[in-house]
C-alpha cells in the first residue's frame, strides 16, 4: 500500500488554500489535464462524492474495475484506493468533503452516515434532475464569495447527504451498516466539535467514551486515516484558517480562541501543520478570494 499515494486533491501534496471544509471542481477541469486519467490514488482525511451527469467512467474502487455511465454518484471515503478513466465527453462535478463536515452533519442527524466508511455507488434514476440542481446550486454558490456563502455551501451539502444517507438506509434496510464502531467514532467526532477549543488530551477523550487511548487509535486510524491527535489537530487548525480568514481577529486572538497559551506556540503549530505562518496564510487566501475562478468561467458541469 505504501506505493499508492495519498494526496489532499489528485497531483497536489498541499490543502487547498481556502480554509473551507468542501471543495468543488468540474470532472473536466482537473481530469483533462492528466488525459482523462487520474491514476489510483487514496485521500487520508478526506470523504469525494463524484456526480456523472453526461458521458462515462471506468472506475477503479480497491482493485474492482467496472464502468458508471451518467446519472450516477460515487462516494470514497477516506484512505479508499480509487482511479477513474474518463471519456472525454463527460460532465458532472467532484465535491470534497474535509472530516469535521461530515461529523457535523452527522451531528445535525445524530446518527452517523449508514454508508461512511464504505464505498458506494448509486444510479439516481427518477432522482437525476434533483441531483443535477443539487450540484449545480452548491457550484454556484462555490464559486461566487457573497455574504451567508459558507451557510449556504453547508446547506447545499446537507441536502446531498441526506439523500444519500436516506438512499442507503433503504438499499441495506434500514441501519445494518451503522456498526458499534461507527458510533463510537461519531461520539468522538462529536466530543471533538465540542472540546476542540479546549484542547483536551486524548486520555480524556477516551475515558468519556469508556475505551483505551489505544483503541480510540486504531478506530481513528481505521475510519478517519489519522491517529485521534490528528483528527483533534486537524480541527483545531481548520478553525484557525477560517478565523483568519473570514474574520479581523489578530493572530494573538486566534490564539486565544483556540486555547494556545501564547502566541508563539500557535504560530508554530500552523505552520507545522499547514505550512506557512498564520499571517502569510491570511494574505494568500484574501488574495485567492480577489481572483476569478476558472470554474466560474467554465460552468458548473464542466
Amino acid at each position: 500500500m505504501s506505493e499508492i499515494p495519498i494526496f489532499q486533491l489528485y497531483g497536489e501534496q498541499a490543502h487547498w488554500a481556502a480554509p473551507d471544509m468542501l471543495h468543488y471542481e468540474s470532472i473536466a477541469q482537473r481530469s483533462r489535464l492528466h488525459d482523462w486519467e487520474i491514476k489510483p490514488h487514496r485521500h487520508g482525511d478526506l470523504y469525494q462524492l463524484l456526480y456523472v451527469h453526461q458521458g462515462e467512467v471506468e472506475l477503479n474502487i480497491e482493485g474492482d474495475i467496472w464502468l458508471m455511465r451518467e446519472g450516477a454518484l460515487q462516494w470514497v471515503p477516506p484512505l479508499c484506493v480509487h482511479g477513474f478513466r474518463f471519456s472525454p465527453d463527460v460532465t458532472g462535478g467532484v465535491l470534497t468533503l474535509a472530516v469535521p463536515l461530515v461529523s457535523q452533519f452527522e451531528q445535525s442527524l445524530n446518527m452517523p452516515l449508514a454508508f461512511g466508511s464504505a464505498s458506494l455507488c448509486m444510479e439516481l434514476g427518477e432522482d437525476a434532475v434533483l441531483l443535477r440542481s443539487l450540484f449545480e446550486g452548491l457550484a454556484r454558490e462555490y464559486y461566487h464569495h457573497l455574504p451567508g456563502r459558507q451557510l449556504a455551501l453547508a446547506s447545499w451539502v446537507n441536502l446531498l447527504l441526506t439523500w444519500l444517507q436516506r438512499k442507503s438506509l433503504e438499499r441495506d434496510n434500514g441501519e445494518e451498516l451503522v456498526t458499534k464502531k461507527h458510533k463510537i467514532f461519531f461520539r468522538f467526532s462529536r466530543l471533538v466539535e465540542e472540546h476542540y477549543a479546549q484542547q483536551w488530551p486524548v486520555q480524556k477523550y477516551a475515558d468519556t467514551l469508556g475505551i483505551s487511548v489505544t483503541y480510540l487509535n486504531t478506530l481513528c486510524r481505521r475510519l478517519g486515516g489519522q491517529s485521534a491527535l490528528q483528527f483533534i489537530h486537524q480541527r483545531l487548525l481548520l478553525e484557525a484558517k477560517r478565523s483568519l480568514l473570514y474574520t479581523a481577529m489578530t493572530v494573538s486572538q486566534v490564539s486565544d480562541l483556540l486555547g494556545f497559551s501564547e502566541p508563539a506556540y500557535f504560530s508554530r503549530f500552523f505552520r507545522r501543520l499547514a505550512g506557512t505562518s498564520p499571517n502569510t496564510f491570511r494574505q494568500a487566501g484574501i488574495a485567492q478570494f480577489d481572483s476569478v475562478s476558472e470554474g466560474e468561467k467554465e460552468g458548473p458541469l464542466r
